[in-house]
């Protein structure tokens, strides 16, 4: 169902209404009516007016339907009343979507998260005559959240565990930046792939790093962190990052949850954002992103925009794109990567530092060396020699160090 004010965007809503269903697909469950309410305001008690409850209830009734899906965030109090009104069970997007991440989840690390997201999803919800119990983790469709038997009790027992998982989940983070810290000892350049779920992340990573990381064509299909090498033109070795993908109304208990995760991203030198050039939704898409950059301070980050899957967007609409820098790529079948490669040599070149080299008259015929594996930004002459002013790597600066200016770096 689908719900709104009189002040929202008609279209908006019925786009995140079709990306409800979308949801329940990837979910496992299947959509046998929709319908969508505009109101001047909410009602506290039911979210949503009381001819609508018994316009879903028959709804409900002649589909023989078992859950009944709101697009819209509901209280403890909204959800327990629509549930018993309805005589089904009741859920909201964000329970939805915390039970994809649920279903999804592989590694140690994941599962913490996802239950740390479920309890902190739950733990406002939790009213008097609560629905449940804590033994409600089996399997299938809005079986995997916490329940409760006694409200305080449950309470506290899901306050400890949330304090535990934080716990766990603070070693994970300090790990994760012992690693950071490593490579950027080492000066290794860092991408991560962002944007939207579904926009082809993981397959652009394995076309990128000649990787064998697993793809599906589903939502949320990679919830944990997965860092791979690739070999970058004139600059060497790199690092990029395929991390959990954005969407519209993300609950904020899960960016809570999975703030190691998004660690990753925040702490890398370039962000790959990566958009789907053919969903009808692209334009809403970069702008739930852009917003999420914004929420995260990542913003002042150098951004490559990556517009994948070219081979099912119709061409005319690659002139419509305006972001930059921006590489055109279909991931899934390679065409683009080469010159993916190349604009993510030329940010990383832009992070390297400035140094002042001399080359004496007999040494001179290494300048064209130089220039073939960095960026000379400058020479100028000398009376025995040749200064150059040149980007290097790392790496470069090692080798070309005998030839450098002391404490004279740019």
């Amino acid at each position: 169902m689908g719900v709104g004010l009189k002040s929202d965007s008609f279209p908006e809503i019925k786009e995140s209404l079709a990306e409800l269903e979308d949801l329940i697909a990837a979910w496992g469950g299947e959509v046998v009516g929709n319908v969508v309410q505009i109101l001047a305001q909410y009602n506290s008690a039911t979210l949503i007016g009381s001819g609508k409850v018994q316009e879903i209830k028959e709804m409900v009734n002649e589909s023989a339907a078992t859950v009944v899906i709101v697009d819209h965030h509901l209280t403890g109090v909204q959800g327990r009343n629509l549930t018993q009104d309805m005589g089904v069970e009741v859920m909201d997007r964000n329970q939805v979507i915390v039970d994809i991440f649920a279903q999804r989840a592989k590694t140690h690390e994941g599962k913490l998260q996802v239950e740390l997201a479920q309890m902190l999803d739950q733990l406002p919800r939790m009213v008097g005559a609560w629905l449940g119990s804590l033994s409600r983790q089996g399997g299938g469709i809005g079986t995997r959240g916490p329940g409760e038997t006694a409200l305080e009790s449950d309470r506290r027992r899901i306050k400890e565990r949330v304090k535990a998982i934080r716990k766990q989940l603070e070693g994970v983070r300090k790990h994760r930046s012992q690693h950071r810290s490593l490579r950027k000892k080492q000066k290794i350049p860092t991408f991560a792939l962002i944007g939207y779920t579904n926009t082809g992340k993981s397959t652009l990573l394995n076309q990128l790093t000649n990787s064998n990381v697993e793809v599906k064509d589903q939502v949320f299909a990679t919830l944990d962190p997965t860092t791979r090498k690739v070999f970058l033109p004139e600059v060497g070795d790199a690092v990029v990052t395929d991390t959990v993908g954005f969407i519209r109304k993300l609950p904020t208990h899960l960016i809570e949850a999975f703030k190691a995760t998004l660690e990753e991203s925040g702490e890398a030198d370039v962000l790959l954002h990566v958009i789907d050039l053919s969903s009808p939704q692209m334009d809403q898409q970069i702008k739930v992103v852009d917003e999420l950059i914004r929420e995260f301070g990542w913003e002042k980050k150098p951004i490559i925009y990556v517009f994948n899957k070219i081979d099912r967007a119709p061409f005319e609409k690659q002139f419509a794109v305006k972001a930059f820098p921006r590489v055109l790529v279909s991931a899934l079948k390679g065409d683009g990567i080469d010159k993916l490669r190349k604009q993510m040599t030329v940010a990383a070149q832009a992070l390297n530092e400035q140094v002042e080299l001399y080359f004496p008259k007999e040494e001179e015929h290494k300048i064209y060396e130089l220039g073939r594996e960095s960026q000379i930004v400058k020479t100028e002459p000398a009376s025995t020699g040749t200064i150059c002013y040149a980007s290097l790597t790392p790496a470069q600066a090692s080798r070309w160090s005998s030839f450098m200016v002391q404490n004279k770096k740019y």
